[in-house]
Parts: C-alpha cells; structure tokens; sequence
C-alpha cells in the first residue's frame, strides 16, 4: 500500500464530500468537545482497510488516537469491534463516512476473493484479479483482493502487456508478429500475455513464446483438452464465464491462474457501523449518534 498515495485520495475524497465544512456538526458541537468513535462490524467476512483507518482520521486530524483492534485479513463476525478513536467530535464525524464507505468496500472484495479462494483448496491454482475495478479506487480494490487471498494481475495499460483479438488483427491476424513487435518496443523484462480461443491460436501463442496465455471465454473441458500443448515455461490462465459454481471445475484443469472480475466490479458492500459518543472528561460516554 503506497500511504502517500493513500493520503492523496484520502484528501479528495474528503474535498467532495466536507466542500467548504460541516454544516451539521460545525454549527452544533464546541470545537474543543472530545468524542470517541467506535467502528464495528455488522457481518461476518474478511476485514480488510486498517491503512484507511489510520491515514483516514490523521489527514482530518493529526491529534486523533486510533486503536485498531483487527488487522488486515483476519476474519470478523458481527458485533466485533474493528477500531476506537478519540479526539475533537466534530473532526471524528467527518472523517467517518468516507472511512465507513472505503472499508465496507474494500472489505467485502476481500471477502468475496477470500471464498473464491478457498473453492480452489488443493489444486495449484489461485484467484486473480483483472482492470475491472472502480476508477480512482484500484489501488485499494487490487490490495483487497491480496488481502483476500488473492494475487493482483497488471495494475493498468503500463506494467504489462495483453494481446487481444484487436492488437492481433492490426498485425494482420498474426500472434507471432505482434509478440515480436511488441517485444522489441518493450523490451525484455515486461510480460507478453495473448488470449487465445481456438487451438491454432493456442498453437501460434505456444511458437512465439508468449509468457502467458490465457484462455479466453473457453470451457473447462476445453481447456482441458489443450492445457498439455503448453510447455511449463508458459503461465496458463483462464478467463471469462467463470463463477463461484464453476470456478472448482477450471482449477482442476490445471491452469496456473483464475482472472475474475467478479471480485471486484460487481463486490457486496461488508456492513459497518460507526458510533460517536461524547466524552465527559474520558468518562461517562453518552452515545449522541449512530
């Protein structure tokens, strides 16, 4: 997780919804009033935004004391506490949406990959995300399925290569011209992916080296049929039309990876709660909102 990146967005995201204050608690609380925030969760699943709970509240105030009491990965059930924070009440309610918002979504990608992961239990695959995250969020979306335990594919258009049906007819229908010029345009240490959805291009992909090959919109039994054609020097991958009901059947056809982009473009939010009390010179908290 890259925290100065992290504080960047943290500080739009603030900019969008505070504008030019908060009306509601500026015009109602002293800003001298101490409050404590409690942060707990509603549903059971993989807690995931620990960094967002810390450089949350410090970009709003640096003053602000943060416990967390669950870490990144570890598994939560409703009515557990996640974190505690104490300071100026009128800074605790401003930070807290934007807060509750990036968890409930991060945490939810984590718990999704986090059952997808567990379906491939005892076969060499793993889950792995594609570019079908929220803009602006793919940072955290992409750390989420890590959390999850999951494995990022590239993180954009910049750090590695994939070869579609579009790339490939531009260099006249020909796998084996395109990884050639791209290769020489990229040089050696970028990857070279080509999707494939017929055997000769599985063929073509095989004698041009590509350094994965997916299998695209192909079906289990399919991938089956044609994963031995591919030397272990090349990464197998499989995607499109997969699901938690059939994920189990393209692991066991021996593929290296399984791209989905379920985990992260159609994820469901993990609830949360916040809870602001007034503290009375740090005794006798009142709840005054929730």
């Amino acid at each position: 997780m890259n925290l100065i990146k992290l504080r960047g967005m943290l500080e739009q995201f603030y900019i969008e919804d505070i504008g030019d204050g908060d009306l509601s608690s500026e015009s109602l609380f002293p800003e001298e009033l101490i409050g404590c925030l409690e942060i707990k969760a509603k549903q059971e699943g993989i807690f995931c935004g620990a960094h967002v709970v810390r450089e949350g509240l410090a970009v709003i105030d640096p003053t602000i004391e943060v416990k967390l009491d669950v870490g990144d990965g570890e598994a939560i059930a409703a009515g557990d506490r996640i974190a505690v924070a104490n300071g100026p009440i009128i800074s605790l309610l401003k930070s807290e949406r934007v807060i509750l918002n990036l968890l409930q979504r991060m945490s939810g990608i984590a718990t999704e990959t986090h059952q997808m992961v567990r379906k491939l239990e005892g076969t060499s695959a793993r889950v792995c995300d594609t570019r079908k995250t929220m803009p602006g969020l793919r940072m955290l979306d992409k750390y989420a399925v890590r959390t999850g335990g999951g494995v990022n594919h590239r993180r954009g258009l910049f750090d590695a290569v994939m070869l579609k049906d579009n790339h490939i007819a531009f260099a006249g229908g020909s796998i084996k011209a395109a990884v050639e010029t791209v290769r020489a345009a990229v040089g050696q240490t970028v990857k070279i992916e080509v999707e494939i959805e017929n055997p000769e291009q599985l063929k073509e992909a095989i004698a041009a080296e590509a350094d994965i090959i997916m299998f695209d919109n192909c079906s289990p039994e399919t991938i089956r049929d044609w994963i031995g054609l591919v030397p272990e020097s090349i990464t197998t991958e499989a995607s499109g039309n997969i699901t938690a009901e059939n994920i189990r059947q393209f692991a066991e056809t021996g593929v290296d990876f399984i791209s989905l982009g379920i985990i992260t473009h159609s994820v469901h939010a993990l609830d949360f709660s916040a809870a602001v009390t007034i503290v009375e010179k740090w005794r006798n908290p009142h709840v005054i909102l929730e």
